[in-house]
């Protein structure tokens, strides 16, 4: 038994006002490797980054550390800034005094290209 449904081509709907994204704050990054799949984001996930929102305790984020950019979650503990993974087999990252660490927006949304998962 197949299920049938129709598409009413009338309905247009605007993906920026959906997701409430506002460019030019708004860009994307392609994730690689494992370390946030608890949070659902798997390697080659596109993730939808919002520049234009500050970073708060638990938000998700793609930032540099020493240069080196990382996608995390980011805890705010006793004034400290942690950077968590999502996966138990990475540790946790602790911004140290002599670090340098900048946020490069909050990840609002990821992106799953399902073809490429076929094979």
């Amino acid at each position: 038994m197949t299920a049938a449904f129709e598409i009413d081509e009338t309905i247009q709907i605007s993906i920026d006002d959906l997701m409430q994204l506002r460019a030019p704050y708004v860009y994307l990054v392609k994730i690689e490797g494992d370390s946030m799949q608890g949070a659902g984001m798997y390697s080659g996930d596109l993730l939808i980054v919002d520049r234009g929102t500050d970073a708060k305790h638990g938000d998700i984020v793609i930032a540099a550390v020493n240069g080196e950019p990382v996608c995390k979650r980011m805890c705010l503990e006793s004034g400290m800034v942690i950077l968590r993974s999502e996966n138990r087999k990475y540790p946790s990252r602790y911004i140290m005094e002599g670090d340098t660490f900048e946020v490069w927006g909050v990840v609002r949304y990821s992106v799953r290209d399902h073809d490429r998962l076929k094979g």
